[in-house]
């Protein structure tokens, strides 16, 4: 079997190796759903992506997402990676658009070329889903944290566009530093709900500049704490409309998140709710790391 081509990338950097890398496979139509997945986890990113194939179906690119653990839906640094990867090192030219066909859905990300040399990557997300409500008292268990640093203005809610996340709004960055997951506690809460990742927010940040702070935290998919997360900002995008956190039905807002762990990642969010109807776009720069063959 030829060995697959592979492209490392970093999704969400301001700078190479600050944000979130990602694998990115071409060539794998002859690679089996096992074959995929022990790759993902030989490479031991937080996901993996393989491109199916070099040719559209269906107006767009099959592209499968894996953890080292198990295949996902959909998820952002993943979608944003793999568009990039396509626009480079297949298409060669500059793109308005291009859609990947994923197990969510089709997501179509777009392409602002701010300049010759600084390119914005856009993702339409999901129509976000809301679900359940938490207790504040459980959840602060489960962080490590005192229930009064939870803001009780705004609910603990479970929501998806795609990958189902539970939000939690926190007071002060403080509060968002000195979290820390009872792993015990985490896998009991999460074995009743679809939902598998934690993501803690604070309107306070490390740099001026930008908007909010967040943390996430998925143990279960072998991520401790990932330094940037595109479906899980994507999610509160949506909550942040829909329960009118800035006082307003439309964010555009500049997300910092893997501060405190050494990975300082950059994310762009824009939504609007109309009716019934919230609109979610996650933006962010990928840069080119190297690649390679997998042997």
């Amino acid at each position: 079997m030829e060995k697959p081509v592979f492209y490392l990338v970093d999704v969400f950097a301001e700078e190479k190796y600050t944000g979130n890398q990602l694998a990115v496979f071409r060539h794998v139509t002859k690679l089996s759903d096992n074959q995929m997945q022990r790759i993902a986890k030989e490479m031991h990113f937080s996901e993996t992506t393989f491109i199916l194939s070099d040719e559209k179906h269906d107006g767009g690119y099959d592209v499968r997402i894996f953890t080292p653990e198990t295949e996902l839906n959909f998820a952002g640094h993943p979608t944003l990676g793999t568009a990039f990867v396509i626009q480079r090192e297949m298409i060669k030219k500059p793109v308005k658009e291009i859609v990947l066909n994923l197990k969510a859905g089709k997501i179509p990300v777009f392409f602002d070329y701010t300049s010759k040399k600084s390119c914005v990557l856009w993702m339409k997300q999901l129509q976000p889903v809301f679900g359940k409500k938490f207790d504040a008292n459980s959840v602060s268990n489960i962080l490590s944290l005192d229930v009064n640093d939870i803001n009780a203005s705004f609910p603990i809610q479970e929501v998806s566009t795609g990958l189902p996340v539970v939000i939690v709004p926190l007071r002060t960055l403080e509060a968002v530093k000195k979290a820390r997951i009872n792993k015990e506690k985490y896998f009991k809460f999460i074995k009743d709900i679809e939902a598998k990742i934690i993501l803690i927010f604070c309107p306070e940040t490390y740099n001026k500049a930008n908007d909010l702070n967040v943390r996430v935290f998925a143990d279960q998919y072998g991520v401790p704490e990932d330094p940037a997360t595109g479906s899980a900002n994507g999610c509160l995008a949506g909550y942040l409309v829909k329960h009118r956190f800035f006082q307003t039905c439309r964010i555009n807002l500049k997300v910092e998140q893997g501060y405190e762990i050494g990975r300082p990642s950059l994310l762009y969010l824009r939504a609007e709710k109309k009716k019934q109807e919230i609109s979610v776009y996650v933006g962010g720069k990928v840069e080119m790391i190297g690649n390679g063959k997998f042997v």
